[in-house]
């Protein structure tokens, strides 16, 4: 039986809007999904129901029995005092009740043997060779080690990492878990691209079931074959991956805007009608008739996270053909050190990646050419006439906290960009009354938006980003790269983000602890090779952790029904054995009477009797070839237990 979880009639409101309006679809062990839908569309609200971490007002599900589902939320997860490992290791806690019932039957046959008792516990070991529980210091360990976590991590308390890789211990213990279906919000939000690919490889050979909210396309299209899309409160399903879901939208959307400019044009007619003859007495049940007909009219809406965004710069000031030139870089933490001898020129116009594990320096050397970090020996010289808008993950907290988010966008834009500010905080994801909000009230992500919005909008000709696509979704991230693409300045950016990267970078220099950077110059196809060998899954833990639990628990069951077989067909040998010598008993009986004088010498009663014989020789054959065939079937099966 499938492993199956069905959804019928979701429903939530929020006052008078319905964030969720009769939301049906199923998952089950073989589901590769994605959930879209714009920033507040309820895609997290819906993962926290299906994972009964939040109510709904209506809401009816159907599981198949024993279904397990695992649920990673987008962060708010902190770990207390118990070592990375032995965390991580809880995931096999479910293992726990078959323990101590492996142990309580041991300590029975003991004292008295129990054929009940010794097959059960077969079975449990059986269960637990079969599902790894013996090797799961060897699978936590590798599934640790994928998602960027070293040796020296696993003694480490856990609270003692940052919330960033709290959310990788998370992940880490889902994975470990295996349950028939995963609910994962944004698991690649906190990943370094070496973790982004190992994660996908291991979800292409898993084979339970995935909902996944994700704003990496690249990263969907690898690992979903189905959309679901969520809008005004509604699901909608698409067959394919992310960008086929975006085919399949665009001819929807274009007869959407097609449909939105023919509305638009109707109701300014008739408001221009309405406000002409408002007053006039004999046009009063017109002016009317249109009001109540404008009413009744349900205005076309454009999916917010499919809207066509525009963002352009102001062209870069002219600068001398040398940016950046760094010669002989010595950079050290203590005894930490980041940079040794590194040395590396960026011209003019050129779109620098770089990318690497958390924690090699990427950030550090985006500071050092900003300026923002002097502690360093070696040269870094800036280009003539070069000017600088760098962009951390914690430029937000420099904005002004008593000014509003338009207030504080209107500051950094030139007179030419004034009137275009409440657009160009549109296509940053402040919408509507957005707008107004005090900067002090903004979440972390949103100081994040509108501190890049800020920097881009001031005329440079060398951009430093560090990971700017971290907080945007992905029409937004479409929208900066077109923008990006088209500029003429010179980009230095880190990004773990692989469609971002491939489609901007002209250069990718690759930091990897203990090794030399290197710099691969606009070989993106090798680049990723080189990260698709090293982040390979080892055929030691595929085996051992992304067996789907689905096919184990099959395999458990086909073992289970294997042996409860071999049983049946036991007892029916023995059947067929017992009717085999009782259909020869009455043969012989039947061969006695014929030898008798008074028979053999009466034609019809001889005739009679050898007929009857000859039925009961038939009937023997028949019954001695079941046996056969039988026993053959027990004795194939009793192979397949010896060789499982």
């Amino acid at each position: 039986m499938l492993a199956t979880l069905q959804i019928q009639d979701i429903s939530l409101a929020f006052g008078d809007r319905d964030i969720l309006d009769g939301v049906s679809f199923t998952l089950d062990h073989t589901s590769r999904s994605a959930l879209v839908g714009a920033n507040g569309s309820g895609k997290s609200t819906l993962m926290k129901i299906l994972a009964h971490q939040m109510s709904a007002d209506t809401f009816t599900a159907t599981t198949s029995r024993d279904l397990r589902v695992s649920y990673l939320p987008q962060g708010d997860i902190v770990f207390g005092g118990a070592t990375l490992y032995h965390e991580t290791e809880r995931a096999w806690d479910r293992f726990l009740p078959l323990i101590a019932e492996q142990h309580r039957l041991e300590d029975d046959l003991q004292s008295e043997a129990s054929e009940a008792k010794i097959l059960r516990l077969g079975e449990i070991h059986e269960q637990l060779v079969e599902e790894r529980y013996h090797d799961r210091r060897q699978i936590t360990e590798g599934v640790l080690f994928g998602l960027g976590f070293v040796r020296d991590d696993l003694d480490r308390i856990c609270n003692t990492f940052s919330g960033g890789w709290q959310m990788r211990i998370a992940l880490a213990k889902i994975l470990i878990e295996q349950p028939q279906i995963m609910l994962l919000d944004e698991p690649t939000n906190y990943l370094d691209i070496e973790a982004r690919f190992w994660l996908k490889n291991y979800l292409k050979v898993y084979e339970g079931g995935l909902m996944l909210v994700s704003h990496d396309q690249r990263f969907l299209d690898e690992t979903v074959g189905e959309v679901y899309e969520l809008f005004e409160g509604k699901l909608t399903r698409y067959s394919g991956n992310y960008s086929a879901y975006l085919s399949q939208r665009q001819a929807q959307i274009a007869a959407l805007e097609a449909e939105a400019r023919s509305q638009a044009l109707l109701f300014e007619k008739n408001e221009q009608f309405i406000e002409r003859f408002r007053y006039k007495a004999s046009k009063s049940r017109q002016v009317q008739s249109r009001i109540k007909m404008l009413d009744k009219i349900e205005q076309v809406k454009i999916p917010a996270h499919l809207r066509e965004l525009s963002f352009s710069f102001a062209p870069a000031p002219p600068s001398g053909r040398d940016v950046v030139v760094i010669e002989h870089l010595d950079k050290r933490y203590g005894a930490l050190s980041v940079y040794e001898d590194f040395s590396l020129w960026v011209n003019r116009g050129e779109r620098l990646a770089i990318t690497g594990r958390n924690g090699v320096g990427k950030s550090t050397l985006l500071r050092l050419i900003a300026g923002e970090d002097s502690d360093y020996s070696g040269t870094i010289r800036l280009g003539s006439k070069v000017s600088i808008g760098y962009f951390s993950q914690e430029t937000g907290s420099t904005l002004n906290e008593g000014n509003s988010v338009l207030d504080e966008a209107s500051e950094a834009a030139s007179t030419s960009d004034q009137a275009r500010v409440r657009s160009l905080l549109g296509s940053f994801l402040f919408e509507g009354d957005d707008v107004f909000k005090g900067v002090g009230v903004l979440s972390g992500g949103e100081k994040s938006r509108l501190a890049l919005l800020k920097i881009l909008l001031k005329p440079v000709n060398l951009l430093i980003l560090d990971e700017p696509t971290n907080h945007l979704d992905i029409n937004a991230k479409q929208m900066l790269l077109k923008a990006l693409s088209a500029w003429n300045g010179t980009i230095i950016f880190v990004s773990h983000d692989a469609d971002f990267i491939e489609s901007l970078a002209s250069k990718i220099l690759y930091l990897n602890e203990g090794e030399k950077p290197l710099l691969y110059e606009g070989g993106y196809s090798d680049f990723v090779a080189r990260l698709e060998e090293k982040e390979a899954l080892s055929p030691t833990l595929l085996r051992a952790s992304v067996a789907a639990p689905a096919e184990r628990t099959r395999s458990y069951k086909e073992a289970k029904e294997r042996k409860n077989r071999i049983a049946i067909l036991r007892r029916e040998e023995e059947s067929r054995l017992a009717l085999h010598q009782r259909l020869g008993q009455k043969t012989e009986a039947v061969e006695a009477e014929m030898a008798l004088p008074e028979n053999y010498s009466d034609g019809e009663r001889i005739v009679a009797l050898i007929t009857e014989k000859e039925r009961l020789d038939a009937e023997m054959s028949e019954v001695e070839q079941e046996w056969l065939q039988l026993v053959d079937e027990r004795e194939a099966l009793e192979a397949e237990a010896r060789d499982a």
